[in-house]
This record gives structure tokens, C-alpha cells and sequence, in this order.
């Protein structure tokens, strides 16, 4: 068909496709991680376990029976067998994981945003300011992690609260120099300096620019920091630093059954195996995290 002399040429609608969102391309990379995905599976189940456990117990677990003490596992009655007073293990470690993951989580949150604040105040400031605060964060560095978590809970005294709080001065030195490291890479970027030249404030250039550059490091080494506070927390009460009986805590309970290792060992690794699995799953999640955050790639 031919065209006519002087006939306007046809418009063709030009269709742009909108790019994803860093969060949207996070979760897909995410959902490709099976790996990661089956661990947060594991961790959500935890979490739901928490906060219901105590409505879908099969049987109160503080009734003490010495009649039915260190019973097998598969008893009839007691699918888990039975602790050191008769007590059911299954509604114990059912009820273990409501303190256990507050202990893991409690002090990593707090440290979180204490440590947040402290490295982004070094990484920004700079100077006299940042040597002054990495200086005395380096301090915390010349004792391991467990020796200086028991030597706080020992000065604090026993208990729950002395506990997180001991937890959480032992990671708050780790999550800075964190901060502090990605901070002080972000200060030298481009879109800060032009911020800082148009006249913006520190606090407006902190908490606009760097904040949402540094954040998601922080808190992806943060979720890693989970699986070892549970250990640590675990080591606490196990040692009758931090929970005490006879709430049911994976530690504490490790503890109270270590006379039935040669009797009952199965029973007696059950706590473990659960502070295993979880410190597995949180770590496994944590890695996934990291690479799926990974803009680099």
C-alpha cells in the first residue's frame, strides 16, 4: 500500500520498563538461595514456637514426677523422655526456645543500635573524635568474647538481666568497628561531599546519605552475631550465670541434665542439638543475606 506525499509518519509508543527496587532485587536473589530460604523456614518456625509455645505444649513443663524421671525417648506420654525431675522434654525444649532465642536476640539488637551509633559518630567525625572511640573500642579487643561475657555476668551477678547486659558490651565493640569501617568509606563518596557543599548539615548528611549506605552491612553482620550470643547466652546459664532454674532454657538445661549423660545420653544431647540447629539456621541466613545484599554482584 503506498504512503501518501506528505502524510505525518506514524507514532510509535515507546514502552519503558521500570527496574526493580534494591529490596525487590534482594528477595529474588533471596529466593533463589534454597539454602537460605530452608534456614529461614527454620528460624520462622522458631520464632512462631516463641511466642506460641506455651498454648501448644503437650504437657505442663514445670510438673515434676520423680516417679517418671529420665524416662526414654518414644515413652508413652513422653515422646522426648523425660529430664532429671520427670519433667516432659518435648514441652520443656517447646518452651526452651522462647528464652533462649530472647537471650540470642535481645543483646545483638541493643548492641545494634548502640554500636550503630557509636561507629557512625567515629566514621563521620573523623580526626581526634575517632581515635578517642576506636582507641577505647580496641580496648574490649584484648579479651575473647566468652572470658570477658564471663567475667561482666561474674562482677554483675547471676540473673537474666546482668546476662543481656553483659551480652550486649561484648558485641557493642564488634558492631562499631563495623560501622565505623563502612561509614568512614561512605564519607568520602561523591553525593556526600556534593551534600556537604550545598550547604546540608551533618546531622541532614548522616541521616539522609549515609545511614541507608551503611545499614544494611551493619545489620547483615548483625543477624551473624545471632547464633553466637545463643552460645554465649547458653554458656551463661549453663555455667549458673544467667537463667535460673527452673525456667526451661537450652543451657540451663544442658546443665541440669549433665549427671544423665551416661544414663540417658540421648536426652541429654537434645538441648544441644537444638542450640545447634539454630545457631546453624541463623548462620546459614546470615550468609544468604550477605550475598543477596551484595550489589557488586
Amino acid at each position: 500500500m503506498a504512503i501518501l506525499a506528505g502524510a505525518p509518519p506514524a507514532i510509535v509508543p515507546v514502552v519503558f520498563e521500570r527496574s526493580p527496587g534494591y529490596w525487590a532485587t534482594v528477595w529474588r536473589k533471596l529466593r533463589r538461595d534454597k539454602v537460605a530460604m530452608a534456614a529461614g523456614f527454620v528460624v520462622l518456625l522458631l520464632v512462631l514456637l516463641a511466642v506460641f509455645g506455651s498454648y501448644i505444649t503437650p504437657a505442663d513443663p514445670f510438673k515434676a514426677s520423680m516417679l517418671s524421671r529420665l524416662k526414654p525417648i518414644g515413652t508413652a506420654g513422653y515422646p522426648l523422655g523425660s529430664d532429671e525431675l520427670g519433667r516432659d522434654m518435648l514441652s520443656r525444649l517447646m518452651m526452651g526456645a522462647r528464652l533462649s532465642l530472647f537471650m540470642g536476640i535481645t543483646p545483638v539488637l541493643a548492641a545494634f543500635f548502640l554500636g550503630s551509633a557509636i561507629g557512625i559518630l567515629a566514621g563521620y567525625a573523623g580526626g581526634a573524635v575517632n581515635t578517642a572511640i576506636m582507641r577505647t573500642i580496641d580496648v574490649f579487643y584484648a579479651f575473647p568474647s566468652v572470658l570477658l561475657a564471663i567475667a561482666l555476668s561474674g562482677a554483675l551477678g547471676a540473673g537474666i538481666t546482668n546476662s543481656l547486659i553483659s551480652l550486649t558490651v561484648v558485641f557493642i565493640p564488634l558492631i562499631a568497628r563495623v560501622a565505623e569501617s563502612a561509614t568512614v568509606q561512605v564519607r568520602g563518596r561523591e553525593f556526600v561531599e556534593a551534600a556537604r557543599a550545598s550547604g546540608a548539615s551533618a546531622f541532614t548528611i548522616v541521616r539522609v546519605h549515609v545511614l541507608g549506605n551503611v545499614l544494611g552491612p551493619i545489620f547483615v553482620y548483625s543477624t551473624s552475631l545471632i547464633a553466637v550470643s545463643m552460645i554465649l547466652a547458653s554458656g551463661l546459664s549453663f555455667l549458673g550465670l544467667g537463667v535460673k532454674p527452673p525456667q526451661p532454657e537450652w543451657g540451663l538445661m544442658l546443665n541440669t541434665l549433665r549427671t544423665a549423660i551416661y544414663t540417658q545420653p540421648w536426652i541429654a544431647a537434645l538441648p544441644g542439638v537444638m542450640i545447634f540447629i539454630t545457631s546453624i539456621s541463623f548462620n546459614v541466613l546470615s550468609d544468604g543475606l550477605r550475598s543477596a545484599m551484595d550489589v557488586k554482584q
